[in-house]
């Protein structure tokens, strides 16, 4: 009877429900979310496949509004239905207005959701228009020697200003006799290049000058005057060959103060510029 009553005593506890089954729904949560996500990305990737790129800037508008909602326009139904007593004529939150009465550039609202569409559609017209007479300057090959002179001469980039096109010297090719203005058979040609080129656009061109360092020890520094005279002379040669004067907007001088490489005294800083300005620029 002693022994029985130090024996252990073992306590057996059952578990409830069948062993075989899944350990809670938490994976389904998970696998929906993650099949929506899977139905999103493709669904994107359908839109960016199916629209063109003024459908998808609507569609990113939609998510994104560029209507402007000025700070100070009131939002109560009122006796001013929600306007403000700042705004202009017309109401600020429509985005035809504007939430001072001297609005600068920057300030004005720019129409009925925020942007033009014929201002964009103007923007994206002329970057094909620069780009079309960047095409058909860098490929004017009727001559294999004026192919080769555009190809080491001349290099153009499309800027906020409009279409650069920089002539600049080669090595052992310069553009000007010396450090004068007098122009080299080199340049009258590609100046005739250029211009007949522009003459299909109606945009205003601007000129400007680049001269090469000199060195400090002289008396008097040639490169103010050297880089203006040679923009001007650039200018008349336009003239010359048949550019009209009038679409010339300005004409400039750099002097050094801009050179394209690491030594400034290196000729190839010697260039001149002609920009095909952007109609608004």
């Amino acid at each position: 009877m002693a022994a029985k009553a130090n024996a252990p005593v073992i306590i057996k506890r059952k578990k409830s429900g069948g062993g075989g089954g899944h350990h809670g729904g938490a994976w389904k949560v998970a696998y929906a979310d993650f099949v929506t996500a899977m139905m999103a990305f493709f669904l994107l990737m359908w839109l960016l496949n199916a629209t063109t790129e003024k459908q998808r800037k609507g569609i990113a508008d939609y998510f994104n509004p560029t209507v402007p909602i000025n700070r100070v326009s009131g939002g109560g139904d009122g006796a001013f239905g929600g306007d403000s007593v700042f705004s202009e004529q017309t109401l600020a939150q429509s985005g035809t207005g504007a939430s001072q009465s001297r609005p600068t550039e920057s300030d004005a609202a720019r129409g009925p959701v925020g942007t033009s569409e014929d201002a964009e559609d103007g923007r994206e017209g002329e970057a094909e228009l620069l780009a079309a007479v960047e095409q058909a300057l860098t490929a004017r090959s009727g001559e294999s020697m004026v192919a080769e002179l555009v190809a080491r001469h001349i290099v153009t980039r499309v800027t906020d200003e409009g279409l650069v096109v920089e002539i600049f010297d080669a090595p052992g090719a310069p553009l000007f006799d010396g450090d004068t203005d007098q122009p080299t058979a080199i340049l009258t040609l590609l100046v005739n290049v250029v211009a007949s080129v522009f003459q299909a656009v109606t945009n205003d061109v601007a000129v400007n000058g680049h001269v090469r360092a000199y060195p400090e020890t002289l008396a008097v520094s040639p490169v103010w005057d050297l880089s203006q005279d040679r923009a001007d002379r650039l200018r008349q040669m336009l003239g010359l060959s048949g550019f009209d004067p009038n679409r010339v907007r300005r004409v400039a001088g750099f002097a050094d103060r801009d050179p394209v490489t690491v030594n400034a005294f290196a000729p190839r800083n010697n260039r001149v510029e002609v920009i095909l300005l952007r109609s608004k620029s």
